[in-house]
């Protein structure tokens, strides 16, 4: 039940992540539609060797790649505009319906299939004028339970100095897998319009990675171009896992011989269309527009993800979480000054704002002429920890010593409980403002009316 941490994933940090990854994901598959190699994996890097070595452009991966990429476009533009087969409609008009539909809902598939074919074509005239995927090995990973000893030319590695030699790696690798799994299915999520369970999401990853290492797999985590593919391929339900799954198992045992003829330039082409609609531009208009502060995890987020993903997520996740600190510490402090001053804290009070109020509070009623008395309206108060019934005690103290009084008043339960439970000296609360005014209307005008003092009594 720790999925609830998952919520700390702010909205802007998801749509600095999911734009920045569209445009390093889309320009990592550049190399493999104009048919480069020995390209760097670091963002920059790829900008500058591609820029660098454009010369050796291969036509043939272009030509193709292009091509995908324009068929894929046109079939997912034909998709949107396909109206709903109407059952009046005679029997060709529905079947040629029902082809254009899986002929769009199924692109992917079908582009790749076809540069396999015409791949295939030219190895068998004896030319490639494509950089092909190539030979995959066949066979399935042994299953087997993961060790806990490793084999060395000097002897055996025991599992306490493989975790030594993993080091920090043990909670860093599960800790980014994680950040990049939740803000991938967030993503997703919000851009298709249902909800994620943070704690069904934390269990099917751990489940995966445990049983996941009884066939030695990689630490398993969310992909943002698997994803983006199954998304634009109609995907809906964790049946296409299922499906996924069973197609990747039936390649490796009998299928590998095939995939060798298809094209990389095919492959770049369906990431590439699958993840450019991931990038949201006008997301920086929105918060420019709304909230202004929230620009900054975003734009923080977007930029460092261009160095790696996961410094992007962490720094973001970090700074909202800052960000949030920084409105609990300093909540915002309505001051209204008469008679006496009435002091109203917008929100719930905790431990880093008690200094806050206590300056807000003495700034005011002593620089006053003459020092006035406060009333702490406490309406928008739903809950206080300890730290702050100490600091409203000395506060209620430094008051006191001056001749001056405090008195709460819109109390709710939960917090006039704490506040009785702590027995603080002079403690007075009062149901309404209306009737903490009147008490001190008739302290200033000599007489003194008795506050309440327990819940029972303010009913």
């Amino acid at each position: 039940h720790a999925g609830f941490l998952l919520d700390f994933i702010s909205c802007p940090v998801i749509k600095g992540f999911t734009s920045a990854a569209s445009i390093t994901i889309s320009f990592n598959q550049i190399k493999n539609i104009l048919g480069l190699q020995g390209i760097p994996r670091q963002f920059f890097l790829q900008v500058y060797e591609t820029l660098r070595r454009i010369g050796e452009i291969r036509a043939g991966d272009a030509v193709l790649g292009l091509s995908c990429l324009a068929a894929l476009a046109g079939l997912r533009a034909m998709r949107s505009h396909l109206p709903p087969a109407a059952p009046a409609e005679p029997l060709p008009a529905r079947i040629s319906h029902l082809i254009v539909w899986i002929s769009a809902t199924a692109r992917n598939a079908l582009v790749v299939l076809f540069a396999g074919l015409v791949a295939y074509s030219f190895q068998v005239m004896g030319w490639q004028p494509f950089r092909l995927t190539g030979s995959i090995p066949q066979g399935l990973p042994a299953l087997r339970p993961p060790r806990f000893s490793l084999a060395a030319p000097n002897g055996t590695v025991p599992f306490q100095s493989m975790l030594q030699d993993m080091g920090v790696g043990l909670a860093v690798v599960p800790l980014m897998g994680l950040l990049e799994t939740v803000a991938i299915a967030k993503a997703f999520a919000s851009q298709n319009g249902y909800r994620i369970e943070p704690d069904q999401e934390l269990l099917a990853l751990g489940v995966a990675n445990v049983l996941g290492s009884f066939v030695s797999s990689y630490p398993i985590t969310g992909s943002f171009g698997r994803t983006a593919v199954n998304a634009q391929s109609g995907v809906c339900t964790p049946a296409g896992g299922l499906v996924t799954g069973a197609l990747v198992l039936l390649s490796l045992a009998y299928l590998t011989s095939l995939f060798s003829y298809i094209p990389k330039a095919a492959l770049a082409a369906v990431i590439i269309s699958a993840v450019v609609p991931m990038f949201d531009a006008g997301i920086f208009r929105t918060l420019w527009r709304v909230k202004r502060l929230d620009l900054v995890p975003l734009c923080v987020t977007f930029l460092l993800c261009f160095w790696e993903v996961q410094y992007g997520i962490v720094a973001g996740v970090l700074l909202s979480g800052i960000l949030l600190l920084y409105s609990i510490a300093r909540p915002p402090i309505k001051v209204s000054e008469g008679p006496v001053l009435l002091v109203q804290p917008g929100s719930s009070l905790h431990f880093p704002a008690v200094e806050h109020l206590r300056g807000s509070v003495c700034s005011r009623a002593l620089a006053a002429s003459p020092p006035r008395s406060v009333i702490l309206d406490c309406c928008h108060i739903s809950s206080i920890d300890y730290t702050v019934v100490v600091g409203l005690a000395e506060l209620l103290q430094e008051l006191r010593s001056h001749g001056l009084s405090l008195a709460f008043c819109g109390l709710q339960d939960p917090v006039l409980q704490v506040l009785l439970s702590a027995d603080l000296e002079g403690f007075q609360h009062f149901p309404s403002l209306e009737e903490a005014e009147q008490h001190r209307g008739a302290e200033l005008g000599g007489s003194r009316a008795e506050p309440l003092t327990s819940p029972a009594e303010s009913t």
